[in-house]
């Protein structure tokens, strides 16, 4: 799957590619920008594996205040969407 041109994307979508985070720094970057998330607005997540870990401690810390959609679950390439509610 092709990653939209940003220019294409809404405005209350942001892209995080957590490929490109150290790994010690991952799930902080990633709750940090889950934080500052308004409702409505959508964290586009991708990943070079599923992050099933990760889901468990979002669902615990957020519970329904953030709802998550898989975009693509092929090996190697993660597309998740973490939407604020």
């Amino acid at each position: 799957m092709s990653e939209p041109h940003l220019h294409l994307l809404p405005d209350k979508i942001h892209l995080f590619d957590a490929r490109g985070v150290a790994k010690r720094f991952r799930h902080a970057a990633i709750f940090g920008a889950l934080d500052t998330l308004h409702p409505g607005e959508t964290m586009r997540f991708t990943n070079d594996h599923d992050p099933l870990p990760l889901l468990q401690q979002i669902q615990q810390r957020y519970g329904a205040a953030v709802k998550v959609d898989y975009v693509n679950r092929e090996p190697g390439s993660i597309v998740i969407d973490f939407t604020r509610q």
